[in-house]
């Protein structure tokens, strides 16, 4: 296992992390703790989840992967050896969705930030977290998949200056140690980084945003925050909700999938391009005598602005071959075949 510095903090993180948004779905507590077992047995040190997980989020079921996590840290007594990374859900971008957390009224405000950073901090059985992030931004932007930018009016957001404000207060009392966002643009990463300096608040070490072979829109205007700012990236989706494996290509679903079961209607890695582009990444693996999810997150880990990489699994056995291609290096003909491809179908999952 390799490990890098998150942004310019004193944090280092192992360059594979441990996602866990399947936690509560299609995981068992059993599950989530056997994960956890193997990935620091092999060298993880990053465990990221927030407090909607799992995902899609249901009045149910949140909260439950940061209660597993919280249980194996109570049972384990091993606190000092994970890097622990949270989010606060932002607001509902459907009107009569999320209502299940804080009456739907996720704005990134004093509110809102202390009660959800305390609860977090409960259920994860834990007094501080090394990271906690803003799971997306409280303003109308363009993420999740969303091309367009909106050009909507923000009559109800929390401003910057504020959120910062609020988290910087988490910082001073010892229940966070570095701050981070998630799904961010470049004007969000760039405001959040003027008010700091302006204010004399923490800066952001991170931004979680998705990362992959099927979405390098990061390269573009979010790569450069990380060479000149400090604000490392974890990469989420390396493997494109697992579609990076080849599993899905021709319409397949296979039982026990994410798209088999909890996420039937997503279709953010599901077009015909991104088929296109699947299907020409997996020949190139199997050219190589790679598997897909070695080739994908081989590529992703090289990046020198990618901190971490996220995996999500749902088994021990995907966790290992996910861990397998730390031992990949990607030689100059593989690199130039994956270009290629990207050169013909550029980003066809944002």
């Amino acid at each position: 296992m390799h490990y890098r510095q998150l942004g310019n903090s004193d944090i280092k993180v192992s360059v594979l992390g441990l996602g866990t948004m399947t936690w509560g779905h299609q995981n068992s507590e059993s599950d989530a703790h056997q994960q956890i077992e193997l990935a620091l047995a092999e060298g993880i040190n990053l465990i990221d989840t927030a407090e909607m997980y799992p995902t899609p989020t249901h009045a149910d079921t949140w909260r439950t992967t940061e209660r597993y996590i919280g249980s194996w840290l109570a049972r384990s007594g091993r606190r000092n050896e994970v890097v622990l990374a949270s989010k606060i859900a932002g607001p509902a971008r459907d009107p009569n969705g999320q209502l299940h957390i804080r009456d739907g009224l996720t704005r990134h405000d004093r509110r809102n930030i202390v009660e959800a950073l305390d609860d977090s901090l409960k259920r994860l059985n834990t007094d501080y977290l090394d990271l906690y992030q803003l799971h997306w931004p409280d303003r109308a932007t363009n993420f999740f998949g969303q091309r367009d930018y909106p050009y909507a009016e923000d009559t109800h957001s929390t401003t910057i200056e504020e959120t910062l404000s609020v988290l910087a207060d988490q910082v001073k009392a010892g229940k966070v140690r570095q701050l981070g966002v998630s799904n961010e643009t470049p004007w969000g990463v760039a405001e959040f980084l003027k008010q700091s300096e302006r204010l004399g608040l923490p800066k952001i070490a991170s931004i979680q945003n998705p990362y992959s072979l099927l979405n390098r829109l990061f390269e573009g205007g979010l790569s450069e925050f990380t060479h000149r700012e400090g604000v490392g990236l974890l990469a989420y989706s390396p493997l494109a909700f697992g579609s990076l494996t080849g599993k899905y290509l021709g319409g397949a679903r296979p039982e026990g999938t994410r798209l088999s079961s909890v996420y039937r209607t997503f279709n953010r890695y599901d077009s015909p391009s991104a088929d296109a582009a699947i299907s020409g990444y997996v020949q190139i693996a199997q050219e190589h005598n790679l598997t897909p999810a070695q080739l994908a997150l081989a590529y992703v880990i090289n990046k020198p602005f990618v901190a971490s990489a996220l995996t999500g699994q749902t088994s021990l056995a995907q966790l290992r071959d996910n861990l397998s291609a730390l031992e990949v290096t990607l030689d100059a003909q593989t690199l130039a075949q994956i270009e290629a491809i990207h050169q013909r179908i550029p980003n066809p999952a944002p």
